[in-house]
């Protein structure tokens, strides 16, 4: 009898657990080990501090500081279209090369940048079979192919239209401009223009 009564109150609160578990959801992951990665020592915007005597925690910048994206007062540029904003540039602006130091070593800075923030996507070669891409057919996710770089359509497209991409984002692509400086996306440019001009002569691509 004893043990028959156990056996009765185990599985009477077993079936509590999970009945009290049943409809009941939650925005946290079952373990947080670190909640420090949640409750963050922080200030708002809008929130007092009794740090600063004007009790602002959101303080003006230093005379002379000015946006990333303002560094170069020309806006063909910082958006990769002519004047009018509608038309797209067709090569790489001449300053960009000039404050590179010439066309080689924004190709190789575009190389190294290319290589952190596109080639997980696009592959190391620019035919649209990065990692990213190729584990998906592993897990049997289905994940979209990447453009190929070597494709015609991509080939004749401005460059102005391409940094335009890497900035904005386009379908499945995020946006990079708070990741990557406008430099840095014109180097990538010339870089992926260097990768075409690699594989023109390749046999299977399309010239």
């Amino acid at each position: 009898m004893k043990r028959n009564f156990t056996c009765s109150a185990v599985v009477l609160l077993v079936g509590g657990l999970v009945a009290s578990c049943r409809g009941q959801t939650s925005t946290e992951s079952p373990l947080m080990p670190i909640r420090n990665m949640h409750r963050q020592q922080r200030y708002n915007p809008q929130q007092e501090s009794p740090f600063f005597e004007d009790q602002r925690t959101m303080r003006t910048p230093p005379e002379g500081t000015i946006a990333r994206e303002h560094f170069y007062p020309d806006e063909r540029v910082t958006k990769g279209t002519e004047a009018d904003g509608q038309t797209y540039l067709a090569t790489i602006p001449e300053e960009i090369q000039r404050s590179a130091g010439g066309a080689q070593p924004l190709v190789e800075r575009g190389r190294e940048r290319y290589n952190i923030f596109c080639a997980p996507c696009h592959g190391q070669s620019g035919h649209g079979d990065g990692m990213v891409w190729r584990r998906s057919q592993v897990t049997g996710f289905v994940y979209p192919k990447p453009p190929s770089f070597h494709e015609d359509r991509v080939r004749h497209v401005p460059d102005g239209q391409v940094f335009a991409t890497i900035t904005n984002g386009v379908r499945n692509m995020p946006s990079y401009a708070s990741q990557i400086p406008v430099h840095d996306r014109w180097a990538i440019v010339a870089y992926m223009r260097a990768l075409q001009i690699s594989q023109e002569n390749t046999p299977g691509v399309a010239p």
